[in-house]
């Protein structure tokens, strides 16, 4: 089925309207109350069977369409990140410390432009389309769960999702096959020493020594420990301790991410990670506490539905197909989407035209607008073609 170019090009404006409008009134993890409301009002304006989930901030809608065909689900993510927005352009956020940085006012904006799209081509439309607007994804344990508990994927018969990504220029798509988007694991570390007189360090035990050995020791599980043939990733990203120049500090606090492709990769790097832990602080007479937060798990496309968008791809963005892409350190709770149904997540090329992109969850963070265009293409293109899958 060919996508109707001309109806997709007259929402074009409606999407820049809404993503801008959700830019200027971001809403933090499972609080996106005025975001749902919005997303849940605009669907029943277009006469699609909605639904609010009970998580409270997510919403579900059906378009049912008049021709025999499965059943199709399509998702967005609708949160923003606790980052102050840097930006100078009119349509900044309007909440002090609080921003849409990773681009889910697009993925927002684009998917309520499918469903109106759907509204409007019901009879035309093979089966059905389930659009789910899913709130929490930037914290564990994301939203995802709570969608596919309240019933968002029970009818499915598969399942795509799509994240605008400003790595790759405007005009291109890409995914892969099986593994894409790894695990995200989190760590925390508190060291407790015995504060002092910075002139007398013998008389202390000194958490920050501890803490700074630890963090040139945790480098070696990938370095040493991890096989250099598979992947894995350990960050520290925060780091805490000290109070005065002259002051030993009795506490230090780290925090970090893991992040891996399988099981054994996680497995190993965290049991390495809790025996450095404790040897480290041993070494250095301190004690520790000690807690490792397993997030998502990876995200791995079905070979055959991969297959597909990137077919879908070459053939609405022909100049803007690589192929399958290279796996990405990142991680997205569509995994769990995954785990239930056949189904594919896919990158669309949001780059700005002119200048470097900022990357994902920075302050000056940014999409081209005109890639919810590409991407909105390619969810109808695909979900058409699954829907007509004997």
């Amino acid at each position: 089925m060919t996508v109707n170019e001309q109806t997709l090009q007259s929402l074009y404006g409606d999407m820049v309207k809404w993503r801008r409008h959700f830019h200027q009134h971001p809403e933090l993890s499972f609080e996106e109350y005025a975001t749902s409301d919005k997303i849940a009002a605009l669907l029943a304006e277009w006469g699609l069977e909605v639904r609010r989930a009970s998580a409270g901030t997510g919403v579900a809608a059906r378009c049912v369409g008049g021709l025999p065909g499965r059943t199709i689900a399509l998702r967005a993510d609708i949160d923003a990140l606790p980052i102050q927005d840097a930006k100078q352009c009119d349509y900044r956020s309007s909440v002090p410390g609080v921003m849409h940085a990773c681009g889910h006012d697009g993925h927002t904006a684009q998917l309520l432009a499918v469903a109106k799209y759907y509204s409007l081509h019901r009879e035309e439309t093979a089966g059905t389309r389930v659009f789910l607007f899913q709130p929490g994804e930037e914290l564990l344990p994301g939203g995802a769960i709570r969608m596919i508990e309240d019933g968002g994927l029970d009818e499915a018969d598969a399942v795509y999702g799509v994240h605008l990504w400003s790595p790759m220029p405007l005009g291109t798509a890409a995914t892969r096959p099986g593994p894409f988007m790894a695990t995200p694991d989190e760590f925390e570390i508190e060291i407790i020493g015995s504060g002092g007189h910075g002139g007398l360090p013998h008389e202390s035990k000194d958490a920050l020594v501890a803490g700074a050995s630890l963090v040139v020791a945790l480098q070696t599980i990938v370095s040493r420990s991890a096989n250099p043939l598979d992947a894995a990733v350990l960050t520290v990203g925060r780091f805490a301790s000290g109070t005065a120049n002259n002051v030993i500090a009795d506490s230090c606090k780290l925090a970090g991410t893991v992040r891996s492709f399988n099981k054994e990769m996680r497995d190993l790097v965290r049991s390495r990670l809790e025996e450095i832990v404790k040897h480290t602080c041993g070494m250095h007479g301190c004690d520790y506490r000690f807690r490792f937060v397993e997030g998502y798990p990876p995200v791995v496309n079905d070979e055959r539905e991969a297959e597909r968008v990137l077919r879908i791809i070459a053939e609405q963005l022909p100049d803007g197909a690589s192929g399958p892409c290279e796996r990405v350190m990142a991680g997205e709770d569509f995994a769990y989407y995954l785990q239930r149904k056949p189904g594919c997540f896919f990158f669309v090329g949001a780059g700005k035209r002119e200048g470097e992109s900022a990357p994902h969850h920075h302050p000056l963070f940014d999409i081209e607008e005109e890639a919810m265009l590409h991407a909105a293409r390619l969810l109808i293109a695909v979900a058409d073609d699954s829907a007509l899958d004997c």
